[in-house]
């Protein structure tokens, strides 16, 4: 694939999407925006691909949003009428939807953007050179990126205000103690340590119920009622009970072996999956 702004590398079923502007300590503009929504699509697509890691080149994960125009960046002109979408938010709910586990192997800064993206993904880890800012309220906007709803659900409500009103840069050890990275490695110890994590997604397990699981849980962030997950996690067993999947996955524990699943994400998921379009159930 011919990107401009990121490198994209899939190797043991693990895809690395590097943000790719380290001269501009990657610093994220629309076409980073649309390549990565673009790796997004294409990974989904292929099943060869089983989880993802995103990372960044040089000494940065990603500055924020590229100010290289002044103190207009922010000042969005529609060509059409109607207010803009925010391209953070764009991307970040592209991860939402992703069918794939997403790993973030934050190398260095990550401000705004930089730290809003990985609000979206599943999983964070941090190099001891990592640092993060919600900076919003000093650059005289708000909080984007769906980092709204994202956030609070990740480190719970105070935090999430205390980040957002200082607007102030914090070190990975503050982002690990109040739940936003899972753990801080030296810095030549963060990508094998992701790599590690992801081939533990990646080894012996379907992944339709990798997908499947990863939908059910943050769809279920939003809803009202343990009875909406009763009612998906009982048509996601009965859909995936009778599939050759669950056949695999009980042989090969009775039979002491390692699991060969059949099935593929781009083809094999439950025949009600996306549950949350609008559809017609019988």
């Amino acid at each position: 694939m011919d990107f401009k702004t990121i490198l994209y590398d899939v190797q043991d079923g693990i895809l690395t999407i590097t943000l790719n502007r380290p001269e501009r300590l990657n610093a994220f503009n629309n076409a980073m925006r649309d390549e990565v929504i673009a790796a997004l699509d294409a990974a989904d697509a292929d099943d060869e691909v089983k989880a993802i890691i995103f990372t960044g080149a040089g000494r940065a994960f990603c500055a924020g949003a590229d100010l290289g125009g002044g103190g207009d960046t922010f000042n969005y002109k529609p060509k059409d009428p109607g207010i803009p979408r925010d391209g953070g938010g764009l991307l970040t709910l592209r991860i939402f939807e992703c069918l794939k586990p997403v790993i973030s192997a934050c190398n260095g800064a990550a401000v705004g953007i930089g730290a809003t993206m990985q609000c979206a993904m599943d999983i964070r880890l941090a190099s001891e050179n990592a640092k993060y800012g919600f900076v919003f309220s000093k650059r005289g906007i708000v909080p984007e990126a769906a980092s709204s709803w994202f956030l609070p659900r990740v480190v719970g409500i105070s935090t999430a205000l205390e980040w957002t009103f200082s607007g102030r840069v914090f070190p990975a050890d503050e982002a690990r103690s109040r739940g936003f990275v899972r753990t801080v490695y030296p810095a030549d110890e963060l990508m094998p340590a992701a790599r590690a994590l992801a081939k533990e997604f990646c080894n012996e397990t379907s992944a339709v119920s990798v997908a499947m699981a990863r939908q059910m849980m943050w769809k279920m962030l939003g809803a009202d009622h343990p009875m909406e997950a009763h009612q998906i996690d009982s048509r996601g067993v009965y859909f995936t009970g009778k599939s050759e999947d669950a056949q695999e996955g009980v042989k090969s524990f009775l039979e002491k072996r390692p699991a060969n699943y059949p099935g593929k994400v781009s083809s094999d998921m439950p025949e009600f999956f996306p549950w949350w379009e609008p559809r017609d159930f019988n």
